[in-house]
């Protein structure tokens, strides 16, 4: 069920910060039709740590409706403490969600055993919903090991992971460490093309948000072990891929999809709007990648 492209995608919202449930729609038909595989709510790029708990599972709704099995769709579950996932979880149970997608705890730095335990708890929670894990150290100050990993891909209900440490070596480990069912998935679109061909099953990407088509072309080729066509299809992605992380993620990321008049440019405090001394590095990328802007 999880593989191929699936976008970690932004919640517009509008200059006061609210929602934009419209342009929202838009943005869901969009990668409809670009060949996207999924969305992910309330993910790191759609400002997880500022939505309510009321937005995610309306944003949630609306994107099941909206993608009427069209796409898959997972909802971003994960908080800093046990409790608050587990609470954020049954608030999710009964929207039409594919899976959850559930961020190591942030800031506590818990031990391996913590992390076994946090997300045990967390799938004893929610049975017979599908979870991938994720784990991005750089955010999290956490860094979920593949051992871990490896002991929580046999629990009943955790079926993937969201890999978002740039080491090839570690998505071959993880692959050989887990069940064959278990679907390792880059989080990092500077190395996807390799991890892709290493083994992983797609990726949650950023770059996806502005380019989805590109990237969809990409992935499908590296999972089709044409490592050369990739290669050549990544290659005018590659700027995107640096430069869509110039400011933290996804300060320019929606200032480009403003740009290409996707979005209005609502961000949520403490987020604030691109550095006008980067805005030349972003048009440039973009135009790389064949973006009209």
């Amino acid at each position: 069920m999880f593989s191929g492209t699936l976008v970690a995608i932004v919640t517009p919202m509008r200059p006061d910060g609210s929602v934009d449930f419209d342009a929202w729609a838009q943005l869901i038909e969009w990668h409809a039709s670009c060949g996207t595989s999924g969305i992910v709510v309330g993910g790191t790029t759609g400002e997880s740590a500022t939505l309510t708990a009321a937005e995610l599972r309306e944003l949630c709704a609306a994107a099941c409706a909206r993608a009427a099995g069209r796409l898959v769709v997972l909802g971003g579950a994960g908080t800093s403490s046990t409790a608050g996932t587990v609470e954020r979880v049954r608030a999710l149970q009964g929207v039409a969600l594919d899976g959850l997608l559930v961020v190591t705890p942030a800031y506590n730095r818990p031990s391996q055993e913590g992390l076994y335990r946090h997300f045990a708890a967390v799938a004893a929670a929610a049975p017979g919903v599908p979870l991938v894990l994720y784990n991005v150290p750089a955010r999290t100050a956490v860094d979920m090991k593949p051992a871990t990993v490896a002991r929580l891909s046999r629990l009943p209900g955790i079926c993937g992971l969201k890999e978002a440490v740039p080491d090839i070596a570690r998505i071959r480990e993880l692959t050989g460490a887990c069940p064959t069912g278990f679907a390792v998935l880059s989080g990092d679109d500077a190395t996807a093309r390799e991890a892709l061909l290493a083994g992983a099953r797609g990726v949650i990407s950023v770059t996806a948000n502005v380019a989805p088509r590109a990237m969809s072309q990409m992935v499908s080729a590296a999972l089709a072990g044409e490592a050369e066509r990739a290669a050549v299809l990544d290659a005018p992605l590659a700027a995107l891929h640096r430069d869509l992380f110039l400011e933290a993620n996804p300060i320019p990321v929606k200032w480009l999809l403003e740009r290409m008049g996707r979005i209005q440019g609502g961000l949520r405090l403490p987020l604030t709007p691109l550095a006008e001394e980067y805005h030349a590095a972003v048009l440039a990328a973009a135009r790389a990648a064949g973006i009209g802007v």
